[in-house]
Order: C-alpha cells, then structure tokens, then sequence
C-alpha cells in the first residue's frame, strides 16, 4: 500500500475491504477516478454497492462519502440509487445525513423508486433530529410527482409549527416547489407563507420572504403588520436573506410612501406661481394676494420610511456584494436626494472585488452617474482605467468618465482620454473618440479644442483612429451648423482636409462621412466637391453599400446646385447603380433620377427636389446608452440586458397620497387586554388589594410590576421580553375568560395561581430558543380576534388528513429486503438479491396501492365537482404474453392491467410485467430499449432488472399512455446480451377509470352524447344471467366503470371516462325479459363502437 502513496491512502484505509487477492491495490483500481474505468471487465460501482451492502457503519459511511464527492465534481451517480435509498432506515446519524443529501439530488430523476421511501421519510418528519427533519422534507419536495402533492402540503404545514428554526426555514423553501407543482394550492400556500411571515427568527425570515416573493408578490397585504419587524430584524438576517428582504421593502415602500423627492418640484411651481400672481394682480389687496398664493406643504418623512432608511444604512459596510448592491438600489430608488450620496463610498469599494462583480457594479453607476453626477465626482480617480482590465470594464469605466464631466473636471478628463486614444485596443481606442465627442457635445467651453484635437487625429497611422474622428467630427459640424445657422469660416478648412483624405480612408464609415458632408456643405467648396464626385464614380463598382448610398445623394446634391459641371456625371452614376446588385441602391437611384433629372413626365415632387435635399437636417444627439436605464430596477438582470427579461416584476411609481399608514400598528394581543380587564374587574371586587401582574410574573413582584409598567409605555411594540415570555399564561387566561362569558364568573385561590406559576416558570426554563419561538406563534394566532376558530378548523382538518396519509406507510424494510421469489435456498445464502427494488416482488404491489390511497386523499375534506375519480369495482386476473420463453431465449414475459391509478401519470394505464426466468443462466440488465410510438403515445419505463437468477420471477410495473387509441405500444425490452421487439394491445375497456356519478348528472351527459356519439345493440341472455350480479360482473370484466345508482327498474348504468382525454364513457343496460337493449355513450367514436362490440360477446358468452 504505500507504493500507492497521495489521497487514496490518507483517507480511510482502515475501514475500506480487502479486495479478493488479498491485496490492497485493487482499491485504486475500482476508483470510477482511475483508468481501468475504461476496461471492458469493469464493473462500474460495484464496490461501492458492496459498501452499502454490508452491515457494518463505517464501510457505509465510507461508501457514501465517496459518493457524495463524485456528485460535488459533477459525476453521474443515479445508478448507486438502489443501493443508496436502502440505507434511509441507516441508525447510524452520519449515514443518514448523507443519503438525504444524495436523495435531494437524485429524488427528482428516479421518482418511483423515491415513492417506495416515502413512508420513511414521513417518519423522519417526527425525529428528534432537527437535521433530519428538515432532511426528510428537502427530499420529499424534491420527488416532483402530483401524486404526493397532499402528502407534501400535510408536511409543510406541519414543520411550519416545528419548534426548530432549521427546519421551518425548509419548509419556507418547500414552498415555491409545491407551487410550481399544483398551482391550485396558491390559498393554502398563502395561510402558510403568512404564519412563516410572522416568525421572529432571523433564520426564517429571507427563506419566508423569498417564498412569498415567489407564490403571492401581489399579496402587499401580508407585510403590513410584519414590515416593522423585519425592518429590525434585517441586519442580522443571512446575507441572501437580506437581498430579499431589501428587494421586497424596495417594492414596498414604492408603493406606501410618497416620492421623498416631491418637495423640490412642489418649491419650483409655488415660487412660478408666487411671482406670477404679483405680475397679474397688482391692484388686489395684499389679504387677497395672500389667500391666492399657493402654500407651501414641507415634506416630513414617514416614520416607517425613515426606519427602511435607517436600519438599512449599516448593510453598506457588508462583505457580500449583492447585498450592499441592494441597499445602493433602495437608496437611490426611495431615498431622498441628498441621502443618495452615501452608498457612493461603498460601490467604490466593490470595484476593488473579482472582475464579474465589477462590471456589474459599474454597470449600475452608469446608470446613477447620468442623473447624479456630484455623487462620484470626489471619486473620478477610482474609474481611471488600467491596462489590466478587460474591455467590456474600459468601456463601462470610461463611459462613466463621460457623464461626470463637467467644466471643472473635464480638462483632467481629457487628457486621460488623450492616453486612451493610443491604446492597442481598437474598440476601446474608437469608444473613447466618441466619448470625446460626447464631452464636446454637452460642454460648449472646449468643442473647439476637441475639434482641433480630432483633426490632428486624422493623421493618425491608425486607420480606426482616423475613421472614428471622422464620424464624429461629421456630428460636431452638424451641431455647429445648428447653433450657428451657417458653418463657421474655421470649419470650412475642416472640410477640405477631410475631402482630399476621401481617397485615402477605407473604413466604410468613415468615407461615407466624408461624402454626407461635402454633399451638405457642398456650397463651402464649390471646387472640389465635383472631383471628388469624379474620383468616386470612377471607383463605384467596388464600394460597400452605404459609401454607394452616398455617392448618390452627393451626385443628387451636386446635380441640384451646379448642373452644369455635374450633370453628366449624375448620370453615369445613376446608369452605374442601375445595375447594382443591391436592391436598395437600385431603387434609390430610380427615385433619385426621377426627382433630379426629370423626363418629359415629371412628377409633382421634381420642382421640389431642393427642399428636400438640401433641406436642414436635424443634429444628432450625442447621450449616454445608460439614459433610460433607469426604467428598470437597479441591481437586476432587465436592468443589465436593458430589457425586460423574464419573471421581472416592475418596480411601481410612488403613489400620490400616502396610503393609510395605520395598517403597519401591530395591534397589542386580545388576550392581554381582554385578561387586564378581568383582572381591573376583579381588583375593585376585592377592594383594589389584587395585583394583575402578579400572575404574569416568572420571577418577584417588583419585576413583574416593572415589565407591566415597560409594557404600558411601549404599547405598539411586540417583541418586549414579557410579552414573548407569557405568551403560554396569556392563552390559560383569554380561555378562562371565554369559560367567564359563558357561565357565571369563577375565582381562583392564590394556592392554584401559585401552582400555575411555578409550572409555568420550569416550562420556560426547560425550553431554550426553538420553543420561545413556537409560543410566539401562538401569542400572535391568539392576537386576531377572528383567526382564532379558523385556525382551530384548520388544525382539525389537519389532523383528519394526516390520519388519512398514515395508510401510506409502506414497510420499506421488506420491501427492500426480500429476495427473488422462487429462488433456491443457495442463492439466498450466496445474497443474491434484485438490484433495484422495483424489481422486488411485493413493492410491485405497493405502488399500486400507494397512488390509490393518494388519490383518495383530501386536503379539504370536499371533493366537489359532479365527477370524482373512484377506485375500480374489479380487478381483472386475465393476462397476456409479451414475450414467449421461445423467442425470448428462456425469458417468459405476461402482462396484465392492474386498473389503479398509475404513479407515473393520471393519463397512463397501470401495467404489471411478470418476467420468469427458464433459462440455465441468470439474466442481466433487462430494461426497455427503443420505443415505436404513434403520435401522443408515451411509455414510462419499469426500473432496469440487474439480475434476474436461475428459475426466478419478477414482477415490474410500467405505465403507458395510449392517447385513447387501438394502436399497440411497440417497445424493445433488453437485455445484456439480446434486445426483442414486444407489442403491449390495450382493450379498450382497459383505457377506462370509473368516476362517481349520480343518476342525474348521468342522464343530464347521456343527452348530450347523443346522435354520432351513441352506439347501441340488442343481445338475447340466458335466464340465469339477467341478475343484476351477472350483469355488473360481464360489464366489469370488459370496462373499468362504476355503476351509477339508478331509480328505473331493469335498468343499470355505469361511469367511467377514459384516462388519456377525460372523455365520458356511459353505458347502460335496460333489460326486457331475456333480452338487453345496450347502449354506449362516448365522444370517442371508435372506443364507443368497439366497447359495445365487447360488450355483446361478454353478455352471451356461457360461463
């Protein structure tokens, strides 16, 4: 062993099994990590499946960790879930904790084989383990299947009342899954969601918020009377907690608080209006000016508002990014502008972090610098970029840079914009002559030195370089001319430099840039604008399309001012583009020549050609991309795409009136006053000598008057110590005071109040922190005067249906443990056991049942509706070959319906396979290949059989959808040496599930069924058959129906609805002697004639 040496020895050599030479190094070998993974003679897992095989803990703790470390690296391990889910019953903590951890993983993937456990996990619900618990609960919301959608709801709700913070934390993250699950359950959820709201520990709040984020974002009402608790509550929340949290308050105070920012636009329209009214009514008296004039109303802050603010300053300190991003979007979201300022130190400080973080950090001062520039001007140094920086952080740095220039900054702006341009980075060295374009643009003091600068540029070796300068001095010029009507005499010599470097530049861009401008300025250079359009038309057949697209318009412009020179070579340019291959440069130059060079029928728009030409073109517009931003939420994905990206929820706009700010009081506890005017009433009975407080009290009596006097000054507060501490004494007294209301008053002895006390005081010091939070529960369900008997319904109803799931509890011990039926006493000893415990004999039968007794399930109690799913009345024996032991080579496969609900889908019939083994050697890995299905068809496999022994038989169950059709299920079934093409043919009959109908209803559909969807028959039956138990079990026998109780004599009816579509299947039969008038009833044509085709052969067939 110590020639292996490295990771395989330090770790548990000890424990790990000898391999079968005796040797040690076959460990290495049968490591999934090692070569031999790749060998023919590997046996993928199997020491592993051994591990877990053995009795001994250490061996499966080994086993399991190992496991654990091949799913956190990213390899698949579903093939060790047979071998793994076994282990669920483990006594041993270790090992259980990580099986919940490999079943959370994997639950979702191999859901029938998890449903087999699921009894076991409901057991695990009531372990004394917190760990376990919530365990048991993260696996079984993580089986995805409708089936245990009840099974799921009654265990959250239950853990949602655990005494550990832990494992109502879990059942907060339950929530969400069971919702995308059955949305249907959004009200129950909402009960849950709201009782979790009003936890008080900092473990639950983030998960609560982030369910209720998730279920009912709507739902604003809910955090009314929690909002002020989880305000305080915030700083010591997890971290991912707090983004929640800050992202829900930043919705909410949008929504309850007025815009803090009002005040200043409400300023500048009363002083409008002030001077305004002076001008106009000079002769009124100065009462009445007084009177007009608009008051003034100062803003003050809402309490809560100034709370959010506050409790949430601290956070900008946090080592978490994401949360100190949240509390920057809170801020410049709802807080007033001159509070805004204070996040700028803290995004700072993010960008000396990873370089995912800092883009989208800055990302977001992008966004902020456009509108509030005086927040990062002290910190212009901290954009400077560094040669280290990926682009897409250089453009972003220097986009910031741009919108913090102002007159007093700028000259140190650029000449750091001057060290960019030579960069060798392209794109980052042409964003930056635009961003001088942009400094240009909005500080008139230096467009002239940014002009002068991007000439010289123009000289530049770097073509990129010089192309940039050229759009954007085209941009500059363009809003020069707008500012001064006319191009300035300085400009003109711009022009004539960038025309006799036309030639030269080969940027697409660029040249068309040129020719825009001496086409538009074409009466500044009156002389070299024709050759220029000479040197072009020579060179036209080789441009790109948009340097074409402006070659034509400068020929159309030459054309219209100096005709004479250019005429001609207008048109050689429009025969050229004639011809083009690009159809936007042929129809441009058709319209072109119609409107410049006219034929003997003009169009009305020639004489206007020069308007429109030559007309004066609007100057573009140099912004920031990050102008609009601000639409989205800041610190959000829409917000870094610039688009609404899915599942955004829009952040609302601040109302104009402040809604009613009372619903944030948390009302002081019914129980308490109600009990402190019980008491009043009997202190002046006796005289004033009883003390309330006295009985509230764990310790003396002067500490007991001093809570009650705390209490009396802090009245709309709910987290004082005495209040959390009494809550169980509170709820003794709110029912002695109802027993007072209803019967005559009845008074204590001090004796019996003392003996409360004392009991009541070793409760609470026998209880730490997970109980004082359940009592604070209770003493807030015990607040509402009204909840109070719905919880009492709820919790009937609760327990009714967890007796109703106890009928799911499955023995996994022997469902898991039996061996091969039929095998030989020596093959029990040698262990061979079913690989996968779907395999298993007696779990085949459990499945079944399981979806039946889920089905029958019942969170309410009501079923409602007028048809109801039902069990069958019979189940048929009748079986069919799938595979003869001939052609299969020794492998037997028979098949028979089951007529349950399938586990697998509502829509699925339940089909058991019995596979028997004739032949004189085991058969590996049998599972089903390739599938030949029609259209709507689907199959969900039977877990693959590892080993099938000598003489052994197994029984499998599958399920498959038939889409309401005839056609056969075609599927290979595999094995490790051979593959057979097997056909599975559904009567009809089989393609029917029973529904609980009454009689009305029944005929009420059967009308409408009538015409095409009606087929019907007259049959002659022997005597002894024509009873109403003869008849039910030959119609039975063909269709998986429920009679429907019938008040009409002779006369019998039967239910059912087929599984694919829902669609009603009726059938009556009216008997008249010997003979029976059938009639079937389906809007399914082809089930209802061949149902009743089958039901005529099953009427007259002798017994």
């Amino acid at each position: 062993m110590a020639s292996n040496g490295g990771f395989q020895n330090s770790g548990y050599n000890n424990d790990r099994p000898p391999s079968s030479t005796g040797s040690g190094d076959a460990d290495v070998a049968t490591d999934p990590a090692s070569s031999s993974f790749f060998m023919n003679d590997y046996k993928k897992h199997d020491d592993l499946k051994q591990m877990l095989d053995t009795n001994k803990d250490n061996l499966k703790l080994e086993a399991m960790k190992r496991i654990i470390g091949m799913v956190a690296k990213g390899k698949d391990a579903s093939d060790l879930f047979p071998a793994v889910v076994k282990n669920v019953v483990s006594k041993n903590l270790e090992v259980k904790k990580l099986v919940y951890v490999y079943l959370t993983r994997y639950a979702e993937e191999q859901q029938d084989l998890a449903l087999l456990s699921i009894s076991t996990f409901q057991r695990a619900l009531k372990d004394p383990n917190q760990l376990i618990r919530a365990s048991a609960l993260r696996v079984l919301s993580s089986i995805r299947v409708p089936v245990i959608v009840p099974i799921m709801m009654l265990s959250i709700k239950e853990s949602c009342n655990d005494m550990s913070p832990y494992v109502r934390k879990t059942a907060a993250h339950a929530i969400p899954k069971l919702f995308s699950l059955d949305p249907e359950l959004k009200d129950q959820l909402i009960e849950v969601i709201e009782k979790l709201l009003a936890d008080k520990t900092t473990l639950v709040a983030g998960s609560a918020i982030q369910a209720f984020e998730e279920v009912c974002p709507e739902r604003i009402d809910l955090i009314h009377k929690n909002y002020r608790k989880l305000c305080n509550l915030l700083v010591d929340v997890e971290e991912w907690g707090q983004v929640v949290i800050i992202n829900m308050l930043t919705r909410y105070a949008r929504t309850q608080f007025v815009n803090p920012n009002r005040d200043d636009m409400i300023e500048e329209e009363s002083e409008k209006a002030f001077y305004g009214s002076d001008e106009d009514e000079e002769k009124e008296d100065k009462e009445e000016e007084e009177d007009d004039k608009p008051k003034k109303k100062p803003y003050v802050m809402d309490p809560d508002h100034r709370l959010l603010l506050r409790n949430c300053k601290p956070l900008l300190n946090s080592r978490n990014a994401a949360v100190v991003m949240a509390v920057a979007q809170l801020y410049y979201h709802c807080a007033p502008r001159a509070e805004v300022g204070m996040v700028a130190k803290s995004l700072i400080r993010l960008l000396r972090s990873h370089k995912e973080v800092q883009y989208i950090v800055l990302s977001n001062i992008a966004t902020m610098s456009v509108k509030r520039k005086g927040m990062f001007e002290p910190f212009l140094k901290s954009f400077y970029v560094h040669s280290t920086d990926p682009t897409h952080v250089k453009l972003l740095k220097l986009e910031i840079l741009t919108n913090l220039g102002t007159e007093t900054s700028i000259s140190t702006i650029i000449r750091e914009f001057q060290t960019y341009i030579t960069s060798t980075d392209k794109e980052f060295a042409a964003a930056t002559i635009q961003a001088i374009g942009r400094c240009a643009s909005t500080i008139p003091e230096i467009t002239d030195t940014c002009l002068n600068g991007l000439v010289r540029l123009m000289s530049n070796r770097d073509e990129t370089v010089v192309a940039e300068s050229v759009v954007v001095i085209k941009k500059l010029l363009q809003m020069q001319k707008r500012e001064h009507k006319v191009v300035p005499q300085e400009h003109k010599d711009i022009i004539v430099h960038m025309a006799k470097m036309a030639q030269d530049i080969t940027v697409p861009m660029a040249r068309a840039s040129i020719l825009w401008m001496i086409g538009e300025y074409s009466d500044r250079v009156p002389k070299i604008a024709p050759d220029v359009l000479r040197q072009c038309a020579k060179n036209f057949i080789n441009e790109e399309d948009i340097v074409k697209l402006q070659i034509l318009n400068l020929a159309a412009k030459l054309c219209i001012t100096n005709s004479k020179q250019t005429k001609l070579l207008c048109q050689y340019v429009f025969n050229l583009a004639k011809y083009d291959q690009n159809y936007d440069i042929r129809d441009r130059a058709r319209f072109l020549r119609q409107l410049i060079i006219p034929g003997e029928k003009a169009g009305a728009f020639a004489k206007y050609a020069k308007k429109m030409f030559l007309a004066t073109k609007p100057a573009p517009v140099l912004e920031s991309k990050f102008k609009d931003r601000d639409q989205f939420q800041l610190a959000t994905l829409s917000h870094v795409l610039n688009t609404k990206a899915t599942g955004y929820r829009e952040i609302p706009d601040f109302p104009e009136v402040a809604p009613d700010p009372t619903v944030r009081n948390v009302e002081v506890p019914t129980a308490w006053v109600a009990d402190t005017n019980l008491l009043a009433q009997k202190k002046k009975k006796k005289g004033g000598k009883v003390k309330p407080a006295k009985k509230k009290s764990f310790y003396s009596d002067e500490e007991s008057e001093e809570d009650e006097d705390e209490e009396e000054e802090e009245d709309s507060s709910d987290e004082t110590d005495s209040s959390e501490e009494d809550s169980s004494e509170e709820e003794e007294e709110s029912e002695e005071e109802e027993d007072e209301e209803d019967e005559k008053p009845k008074k204590k002895s001090k004796k019996v109040e003392d003996e409360e006390d004392e009991e009541s005081s070793e409760e609470v010091d026998s209880s730490e922190e997970e109980e004082s939070s359940e009592e604070e529960d209770e003493e807030e369900e015990s607040s509402d005067e009204e909840p109070q008997p719905k919880a009492k319904s709820t919790k009937a109803k609760t327990g009714a249906t967890s007796n109703a799931a106890m009928l799911l509890d499955l023995d996994l011990t022997m469902s898991l443990g039996d061996t091969l039926v039929n095998q030989d006493a020596e093959e029990a000893e040698v262990g061979s056991t079913v690989a996968n415990p779907a395999a298993v004999g007696k779990s085949d039968f459990l499945m079944p049942v399981l979806a039946q007794d889920m089905s029958s399930l019942s969170l309410g109690g009501d079923t409602g509706g007028s048809t109801t799913v039902t069990a069958p009345s019979f189940i048929p024996t009748k079986t069919y070959e799938l595979l003869n032991r001939i052609t299969g080579g020794g492998l037997s496969i028979t098949y028979r319906f089951t007529r349950t609900v399938s586990i697998f889908s509502e829509k699925m019939a339940s089909v058991e396979l019995t596979l028997t083994n004739s032949s004189d050697k085991p058969v590996l890995n049998v599972k089903i290949g390739d599938k030949k299905l029609q259209s709507g068809m689907e199959i969900f496999d039977f877990p693959e059989i590892g080993n099938l022994g000598v003489g052994a038989t197994v029984t499998a169950t599958m399920g498959i959808n038939f889409a309401d059709t005839t056609q056969p299920a075609t599927f290979d079934v595999c094995t490790q040496e051979k593959k057979f093409s097997v056909t599975v043919k559904a009567p009809v009959g089989e393609q029917i599930q029973p529904v609980n109908m009454a009689e009305n209803e029944f005929d009420k559909q059967q009308g409408k069924l009538s015409g095409m969807n009606e087929n019907s028959g007259t049959v002659d039956m022997a005597t002894e058959n024509t009873d109403i138990k003869t008849i039910s079990r030959r119609v039975y026998e063909v269709a998986n129906v429920v009679q429907v109780p019938s008040m009409q004599d002779n006369t019998y009816k039967f239910a059912g609805k087929t599984l694919s579509a829902g669609a009603l299947v009726l059938i009556s039969v009216k008997l008249d002697g010997r003979k029976a008038a059938l009639k079937v009833n389906c809007e399914k044509m082809v089930i209802g004639s061949m149902l009743l085709k089958d039901l005529k052969d099953s009427m007259t067939k002798k017994d």
